[in-house]
């Protein structure tokens, strides 16, 4: 059945995992230049694996090593092999470029399939992928897992707002597949509209490729009567479907172990942690074909936790910071999902923000600017900007200056949300 979720014992799992594990660092070794001079650097070989421990001997993959492979240097299969490529938006320096191969197709959509099955999704169901389509991978990744599950799929991509509305009236979509941050987008413009969005046929959302809070989840919850569900992947892994959040319990987002094989570091020392400890996740490819990574290091933060609605399967935390968008003001590390988390629990604001970074004397300063509700008149602003300063310093313990905009006066996103402006 497309989408089944393997009825496995931790123990079966662990088998598992360490055979693949071990083809694939043999597959790397053989056929990947930079991992046979990386692991002889590091005086290890795919033979040194005897239990999954040993994973921790071998060295890391970072987006620098893949640049520096740019741009099929990390494939471990011909080039001629490669059905796709996908590529990340390059904002810095060259983009990573990731391949597939017809096998590798087959394993996304299936792990895609069983995402959208544990959030609630059904075949049947018609599903609205409003994820930027193109060289991002959430587009096509949702797409393919969607048909695989046997539902309707709505291609819309991201962008056309009002249009995006249309059809979801219209066509009555159950599912709804996008980023937390432009569902927001499309529920202002439901509203402008004069439409109620608890009144339209969607019942899930299944959010995922930016960090967002359980603070937002209860906003979009208590707005739309949806379940909203996160979803987690990235490009130099596989795409979206490494993991997901199952509809029925939220606790968190079960990793499809049987595919992915989770570490979690500590991000200085390197060190692996035990379950259950913050740090960074790593990533091993357990069953691509044509580019596999080995430890890639995620710069997510989150911690490993036992698996509940899939026993078998750990679950990380949801996501809430990354270590590259980690800011330090006078000190004191700041993420912007802690200042969204406060400014969600002040009414009369909006989740739409944006972190603006300046430096105008020999210190950092953070400007938080918010958009006010439609409803707060332009003189109560001000006060409201004081309280959220105030939630800021009390449960953050840093100082921030908050400046409190018209609504609509911030850009909106069709992806990815920009929550940083770094203007030093």
């Amino acid at each position: 059945m497309a989408g089944g979720i393997p009825d496995i014992d931790v123990a079966g799992l662990r088998r598992i995992q360490l055979e693949r594990l071990r083809d694939t660092l043999r597959t790397v070794y053989a056929h990947v230049p930079h991992y046979r001079h990386a692991f002889d650097a590091a005086g290890v070989g795919p033979d040194d694996l005897q239990r999954l421990e040993d994973l921790a001997r071998f060295p890391f993959t970072g987006k620098e090593e893949l640049r520096q492979n740019y741009p099929f240097g990390m494939f471990a299969v011909p080039r001629e092999q490669v059905n796709r490529v996908h590529a990340s938006s390059g904002t810095t320096g060259k983009p990573t470029v990731v391949g597939y191969t017809k096998q590798d197709l087959d394993t996304w959509a299936e792990v895609m399939a069983r995402s959208i099955r544990a959030a609630g999704g059904r075949p049947g169901d018609i599903v609205h992928v409003a994820y930027g389509y193109g060289l991002f991978t959430g587009g096509l990744g949702a797409h393919y897992g969607a048909e695989r599950l046997g539902c309707t799929v709505v291609p819309v991509s991201g962008g056309m707002t009002e249009r995006q509305v249309q059809l979801i009236v219209d066509f009555g979509p159950r599912i709804i597949m996008v980023t937390p941050s432009y569902f927001l987008a499309i529920l202002d413009e439901m509203e402008n509209q004069g439409i109620d969005p608890r009144s339209t046929s969607l019942e899930i959302g299944i959010f995922g490729a930016e960090p967002w809070t359980d603070q937002m989840r209860r906003e979009v919850e208590r707005r739309t009567d949806i379940d909203a569900v996160d979803i987690y992947g990235l490009s130099e892994v596989m795409g979206p479907g490494v993991s997901q959040e199952a509809g029925a319990t939220k606790d968190g987002l079960h990793v499809w172990e049987d595919h992915f094989y989770p570490e979690v570091i500590d991000p200085v020392t390197h060190e692996v942690l035990p379950d259950g400890e913050e740090g960074e996740l790593v990533f091993t490819s357990l069953t691509k074909q044509a580019m596999p990574v080995i430890r890639y290091r995620t710069r997510d933060l989150t911690r490993l936790l036992p698996g509940s609605a899939f026993p078998a399967f750990r679950r990380m935390q949801k996501v809430t910071g990354r270590t590259d968008d980690m800011m330090i003001v006078r000190g004191v590390n700041v993420f912007p999902t802690q200042i969204e988390e406060q400014i969600l629990k002040i009414e009369g604001l909006t989740p739409h923000y944006l972190c603006v970074l300046t430096r105008p004397g020999s210190l950092d300063e953070l400007t938080v600017q918010v958009e006010a509700h439609e409803s707060v008149p332009a003189a109560d602003r001000d006060p409201l900007g004081a309280q959220l300063a105030g939630q800021v310093k009390n449960n953050i313990g840093t100082s921030v200056r908050v400046e409190v905009v018209a609504p609509h006066a911030l850009e909106r996103s069709l992806g990815k949300a920009k929550r940083i402006s770094d203007r030093r």
